[in-house]
């Protein structure tokens, strides 16, 4: 069984300069108390892997305006005008990665492989740099897996053991992130007793979880 962390205690363990990969796709899915957190400590340089930097003033857009994104790995940064003017003024690293090749690096971190062969990109900028690797007469681009000092992910329930599950699109990125990263810290909506949880609507296992955020009160 896990003992539930207070807020401020599981912000007090991520260093300057982390690698963080946060779950959610345009801020659903995404762990707003612990973003919050951490924007309230203060401390930053991060490098953020997720599918978008969301919105200003929402999940990881809140990051962005606090000045803690050092670097941003992500699919697309399209509706967030900070993280882009950030960008220009060489504030923030952007590196864009097509969001099939971002999820497929990340799960080939965390469940070992040595990278991804993908056709995508070939012959633009995204080749650029990258190792061409060639199979049965076919020319793929190498892209390397993805892990993450602290997975920050969001469920819709948890239960003691740390076993969560996902509503709707917080499927997306948050099961795999789970996989690829050192400490995973997840927050759920509601932590629910062993057992509530049905073993088919586990997606993520609490083998694979660090911390579990206390509720709200």
């Amino acid at each position: 069984m896990k003992t539930a962390t207070k807020l401020e205690d599981a912000a007090a363990l991520i260093p300057e300069g982390a690698v963080l990969l946060i779950g959610g796709f345009m801020a659903v899915g995404t762990p707003e108390r612990m973003i919050d957190a951490l924007v309230e400590r203060g401390v930053g340089g991060f490098t953020v892997v997720a599918n978008d930097t969301a919105l200003v003033g929402k999940g990881i857009g809140k990051l962005v305006t606090a000045g803690l994104v050092k670097k941003v790995i992500a699919s697309h940064i399209g509706l967030n005008p900070e993280t882009q003017q950030k960008m220009i003024a060489g504030e923030i690293e952007v590196e864009l990665v097509p969001q099939g090749t971002l999820i497929e690096r990340i799960r080939a971190g965390g469940v070992g492989l040595g990278g991804v062969l993908t056709q995508t990109g070939l012959g633009t900028p995204v080749e650029e740099g990258k190792q061409i690797v060639e199979v049965q007469g076919e020319r793929y681009l190498l892209e390397e897996p993805i892990r993450g000092d602290f997975a920050l992910i969001k469920a819709k329930q948890a239960d003691y053991k740390g076993n969560l599950d996902y509503a709707l699109t917080a499927h997306n990125f948050n099961p795999v992130m789970a996989m690829a990263a050192e400490t995973v810290i997840a927050e759920a909506e509601v932590i629910v007793p062993i057992g509530a949880i049905h073993p088919d609507a586990v997606k993520t296992p609490g083998i694979l979880v660090d911390h579990i955020l206390e509720g709200e009160l």
